[in-house]
């Protein structure tokens, strides 16, 4: 039985079987492009008609990519008409598909060297620099579009920050500061709601943000949430009066521990924490003074007045649904979205303009905001709005 075994040579199949593919799709193309020459001149090869608009002058060679592997290409060339056919687009070197999967993997944050050798394995060539930046440009159109659109709708909730980024000037390095600001909106679902060049983060760029913001159609702001920037907190109020402002109670506490010896700063950040665990803002005020004496027993009266002067805008949340003051009393919503900017970045360095550093910055929070981030509840914004209910009753009562 073991004579009459027949054994087959699945390497050698699969590759006349690609090649078999890749031929056939070679010679469909080819002929589709013949009878495309033929409808433009309105006349077959060497037919003598009254009616030819054209005359055929021989062929040019040119590669393609297709998924199927590399197909060289016949394209007719024509003298009294302009060969224009409708199967690949003038100069197109690649299938649709390739061109957006090289656009995706960019903004998914793959570095240009690494869409390189992924395309070189892919389809057996590699793409150029050059390539992928012209196949971007396509794509911040879109992204553009994107950052600019109207916002609909009210947003309660706004956290702000700012990512710096690096970029070349002059021959130098310098900083580029990127604004980027995240709405709740009142479905409570997150949405980036704008994003845009600050240089340093000084009172006329956050002024200038705001502004922005609030020409696109920002409404219905009722906290600000952020870190303590002094351009930011001149321009809350004058942009929008009648929003509130949250200082992030993590940066209160790095802010803290930085005048904080090492060996204290795990009993210090108890001390902390248990401030903003406290039921009330009334209770967190009593807390925080106890705790601004206790560091002052301990020998740190430089932490105990940050303490003092900085624990009242910490406290703004308790003004908000309870079932809301873990969501609203950080920023860490937008401080994990920088993170995410910053590991897409590091691996460009320096951007040659603040343009291309927003762009990019652009890019990435625009395929955040495609995924789960941006369509899963961040909030019940129900509570709110009893809230509302409960202290419009409270000032009739009074």
């Amino acid at each position: 039985m073991s004579d009459n075994i027949i054994q087959l040579n699945q390497e050698l199949i699969h590759n006349e079987l690609k090649d078999l593919v890749r031929n056939s799709v070679e010679e469909t193309l080819n002929a589709l492009l013949d009878h495309e020459a033929e409808q433009l001149v309105n006349a077959e090869k060497y037919e003598r008609s009254g009616e030819r608009k054209g005359y055929r002058s021989g062929h040019y060679s040119r590669n393609f990519q297709t998924t199927s592997g590399d197909v060289t290409l016949k394209v007719p060339k024509l003298k009294g008409v302009q060969f224009e056919t409708a199967i690949i687009e003038r100069y197109r070197r690649r299938e649709c598909s390739v061109e957006e999967a090289l656009i995706e993997m960019y903004l998914a944050g793959v570095s240009v060297r690494r869409v390189e050798d992924i395309t070189e394995a892919l389809w057996g060539t590699k793409v150029s620099p050059g390539t992928i930046s012209n196949l971007n440009k396509k794509a911040y159109e879109h992204i553009e579009t994107w950052r600019t659109r109207k916002l609909e709708g009210e947003y309660p909730y706004v956290y702000v920050d700012g990512v710096y980024l690096k970029r070349s000037w002059g021959g130098e390095v310098q900083n580029v500061s990127i604004l980027v600001a995240i709405g709740v909106n009142q479905d409570g679902c997150r949405e980036i709601i704008g994003a845009a060049e600050g240089m340093k983060e000084d009172r006329e760029s956050w002024k200038e943000f705001f502004v922005w913001l609030k020409e696109r159609g920002l409404k219905g702001v009722r906290l600000i949430v952020g870190d303590k920037c002094l351009g930011m907190l001149e321009s809350i109020p004058e942009v929008f009066p009648d929003a509130k402002y949250q200082r992030c109670t993590v940066h209160f506490y790095r802010n803290i521990f930085s005048v904080t010896p090492r060996n204290k700063m795990k009993t210090v950040a108890m001390m902390l924490k248990a401030i903003h665990a406290q039921e009330s803002k009334e209770a967190a005020r009593e807390k925080a003074e106890q705790v601004a004496q206790k560091l002052r027993e301990m020998k740190l009266a430089s932490a105990a007045k940050k303490v003092e002067d900085g624990i009242e805008e910490t406290l703004t949340y308790m003004d908000f649904p309870t079932q809301h003051w873990s969501r609203i009393r950080t920023n860490n919503t937008i401080e994990r979205l920088n993170r995410e900017i910053k590991r897409r970045t590091r691996a460009i360095g320096a951007f040659p303009d603040g343009q291309s550093a927003l762009m990019l910055v652009c890019a990435r929070l625009r395929h955040v905001a495609g995924t789960q981030w941006g369509a899963k509840r961040y909030m019940n914004m129900d509570h709110l709005a009893e809230l509302d209910i409960q202290n419009e009753a409270d000032n009739i009562a009074g």
